[in-house]
């Protein structure tokens, strides 16, 4: 059974997103929920997981690694093992977590199967979950109206408007689909907003789910826009990327000292929630701040 971080009476709380974002959240949940699901893109086909996807079809491993990583109960040996990359050889570059993930999904024959296993090895401390569990490619409409395909292409466009999945009927996983009806809280980002955040919510019953349920939904800024997908971003734009997709978030929480153009959007919460140097978010200070807007919304 996988643990969880508190008393049944702690919120029930949905991270969505992919990439060292998405693990940026979840540190910052597990302060303050009881029940933590992580709803993870399995788009990627950079790297290490680019080249597992290349020898096989199947839904990215890597930012489902990292998410369970930053689950884990306590930094032990083999947790510290997820994240190594070999060097040298036929192995170089790959992260054995990524080759375990492989391995218990061939095993389990089921991929959130072999998550759940994965996350009783590392003692996590909640639940993580593809958006969907069959192989999937991101495309991107970009404003000349073409399309634009796979997920390290998409990265790199400074002119996109929407993203898609192809196949454009991948099933929601079933698991993510009922944490996101029960949470009490769902957060998008921070993250890439295009390739991890919108990549996420690409599987169509994903982006359903987040606009049925009852949680109070939370958009985290990032705090500088990216140099290729998000540039020249200020917090409207991310708003704006969000509707053109049908999603609008209840709050959305942004650093005023690192991002700006938040003027006349709905929801905009002002929060230092950045580290020291402004290049990164706080765990500590995020998480007080999502807290916060949990106990804002409950008192009405």
């Amino acid at each position: 059974m996988i643990a969880t971080s508190g008393p049944g009476s702690a919120p029930s709380v949905v991270a969505i997103g992919g990439g060292h974002g998405l693990a940026t959240s979840l540190r910052s949940v597990r302060r303050y929920a009881g029940e933590i699901t992580a709803v993870v893109s399995v788009a990627d086909d950079g790297g290490s997981t680019g080249r597992l996807r290349a020898v096989a079809p199947r839904p990215a491993p890597g930012d489902l690694r990292k998410c369970l990583v930053a689950l884990a109960a306590t930094e032990s040996p083999i947790v510290k093992a997820m994240e190594h990359r070999f060097t040298g050889g036929e192995l170089d570059g790959h992260a054995f977590g990524n080759l375990l993930l492989v391995a218990l999904e061939e095993t389990e024959d089921d991929l959130v199967s072999a998550l759940d296993e994965a996350a009783r090895l590392l003692e996590c401390v909640g639940r993580v979950l593809p958006n969907t569990t069959v192989p999937v490619e991101l495309q991107a409409r970009v404003d000349s109206g073409g399309m634009v395909r796979g997920q390290v292409a998409v990265g790199e466009r400074t002119d996109l408007r929407t993203v898609t999945i192809a196949p454009d009927d991948a099933p929601a996983c079933d698991a993510a689909v009922r944490a996101i009806l029960a949470a009490d809280q769902v957060v998008l980002g921070p993250g890439s907003l295009y390739t991890s955040v919108l990549a996420a919510t690409a599987v169509r019953g994903i982006a359903e789910a987040i606009r049925r349920t009852d949680a109070l939904v939370v958009y985290v800024c990032n705090l500088h826009p990216q140099a290729a997908e998000s540039a020249g971003y200020g917090v409207a734009d991310h708003v704006a990327a969000l509707g053109r997709h049908d999603l609008l978030p209840d709050v959305v929480l942004y650093d005023p000292a690192t991002i700006g153009g938040a003027d006349g959007v709905l929801g905009a919460l002002p929060v230092s929630i950045a580290k020291a140097s402004g290049l990164a978010h706080d765990s500590a200070l995020l998480g007080a701040a999502l807290a916060a807007t949990l106990s804002a919304d409950a008192a009405g």
